[in-house]
């Protein structure tokens, strides 16, 4: 079977990179791009571990194929921190506890930061509906819900300079 050229960005950097067909993007981030981040947990799109942001849509990337990523932008766990600092809810997840085996832990990060880029201020409901399609066995969800409306207002304090 002949191999699919893909140019896309990723995590900012345009990337290449052959693929077969019908390969999932999930297969294809973790073993043609090298993106490990993105954890594959059911391969049927029930459990959100592997969640990226595709053209800034929270999407479970083992539902897509590979070649479909041609073109477009996507945002994996590894590009929410910048120049080595970790983003706001990678931070708030360490100092809250809010991971324990990390299997569903980069889907939620992603997934938290979907909501908070597109609403700075939830409340819990807001954030338990925008995180219902990632599934955790291990944590509960307590911790994982505080630490992303504690990301929240931390990084309100942060863009109003406080």
């Amino acid at each position: 079977m002949s191999k699919t050229h893909v140019t896309c960005t990723i995590n900012g950097d345009e990337v290449e990179f052959l693929t077969q067909q019908d390969e999932s993007l999930l297969n294809a981030l973790r073993d043609d791009v090298g993106l490990t981040g993105v954890k594959e947990g059911c391969g049927t799109g029930d459990c959100g571990a592997c969640s990226i942001l595709l053209d800034g849509r929270v999407t479970c990337s083992c539902l897509v194929f590979a070649p479909e990523a041609e073109g477009a932008t996507v945002v994996t766990v590894e590009g929410l921190a910048e120049a080595g600092e970790l983003h706001p809810l990678q931070q708030c997840f360490l100092e809250g506890a809010a991971l324990q085996c990390g299997v569903c832990t980069p889907g939620f990060l992603v997934a938290a930061k979907a909501l908070l880029d597109r609403n700075p201020n939830p409340t819990e409901t807001e954030v338990r509906y925008a995180l219902a399609g990632n599934l955790c066995r291990c944590t509960g969800y307590d911790k994982i819900i505080r630490s992303v409306l504690e990301a929240a207002e931390a990084m309100r304090a942060s863009s109003n300079g406080s």
